[in-house]
């Protein structure tokens, strides 16, 4: 009976034992949520490093919002209702110049060029941007870098937007393709795969990369309130941690395997079409290799952002921008 009885405690404290520490895992996975400007294959590594589970490796849960637009972003980060916006760098600078207190700093990068393709009506296989003289065109939200960054294209290529070329910005950037095939404008400025989608059922086809004529710059980063990191670089670590893993994954596979990775978050995508625009996006290169956001890249932005007539001062890279967490990973 003695024998029966301290069994019987022993079996009851290994149960004990094994719920404890699996209290303990499930206390130890936080959950973040992140508002991402739209939906995209151009941001690959962060849609890997999810499906693949790198976040919950990290012990983190995350759950992703679509802001549909940069502006909206960044709204839902200053007022709490998100942990961490995914947007164009330039949210957090206009934040800056703004004099707020707490404003948002930017700790790691994801995308190095622009990834909207020109979509006309017609196959232009020796296409110019010269052509875009006296066209109707939807470029996004003005202020947006997507729209700055064409501005700064056909600047490059001798026309002057509002002159040359008609920019209408009157569309909101979600639903700026259903627009053009509903009829309105000569071109429309697209991300992927929608982009690809729209060519393959005949609505419109892909003339040029904006990527390709804009150059290098931090095109989509992720940032939060300087408060919140100050208070979660754990967190933050994590994250930088994770999304590093999904940038080398996307890096060191072929475009077949990164499609398949991305199925389960495009499940309405072909996967034919997945791998198609992963190649168009790996051919312009449009993602960073590590999450460190470099000076000259930055200021190159601001330039654009000049150009364009948005910024009138700068913002001082060391204090946006904070590499910390980007460095400690790729070290």
């Amino acid at each position: 009976m003695k024998f029966f009885h301290r069994a019987l405690c022993l079996c009851l404290g290994a149960v004990l034992l094994l719920s404890l520490f699996a209290g303990c895992g499930e206390r130890e996975k936080k959950k973040i949520t992140v508002s991402e400007v739209t939906h995209s294959v151009f941001y690959a590594p962060q849609y890997v490093a999810i499906n693949k589970g790198f976040f919950e490796e990290e012990g983190l849960e995350l759950e992703l919002i679509n802001g549909q637009g940069a502006d909206k972003v960044m709204t839902a980060v200053i007022s709490g209702h998100v942990d961490i916006g995914f947007a164009g760098p330039e949210a957090s600078i206009y934040i800056y110049n703004e004099g707020r207190e707490d404003y948002a700093e930017v700790f790691a990068q994801v995308t190095q060029r622009d990834g909207s393709f020109l979509v006309g009506r017609q196959p232009e296989e020796n296409f110019n941007w010269s052509s875009l003289k006296g066209r109707h065109v939807l470029p996004g939200r003005k202020g947006g870098v997507p729209y700055m960054a064409f501005e700064y294209v056909i600047r490059q290529n001798g026309l002057e937007p509002g002159t040359d070329v008609n920019l209408d910005d009157s569309v909101q950037f979600a639903t700026m393709a259903a627009a053009f095939v509903a009829g309105t404008g000569d071109y429309v400025t697209i991300f992927e795969p929608t982009a690809t989608e729209m060519e393959k059922q005949g609505q419109g086809y892909i003339v040029a990369a904006v990527g390709d004529e804009a150059g290098e710059i931090p095109y989509t980063a992720y940032f939060a309130n300087k408060s919140y990191i100050q208070k979660n670089p754990d967190v933050i670590q994590s994250f930088v941690n994770a999304l590093y893993k999904g940038q080398k994954w996307v890096m060191e596979h072929d475009s077949a395997e990164v499609a398949e990775a991305l199925q389960p978050s495009f499940p309405d995508t072909d996967l034919d079409v997945l791998e198609t625009v992963v190649e168009r996006y790996r051919n312009i290169g449009a993602w960073s290799e590590t999450p460190v956001m470099k000076e000259e890249a930055f200021d190159r932005l601001q330039t654009v952002m000049e150009t364009a007539g948005e910024l009138e001062q700068k913002a001082p890279y060391d204090i946006i921008i904070n590499n910390s967490f980007a460095e400690k990973a790729v070290g």
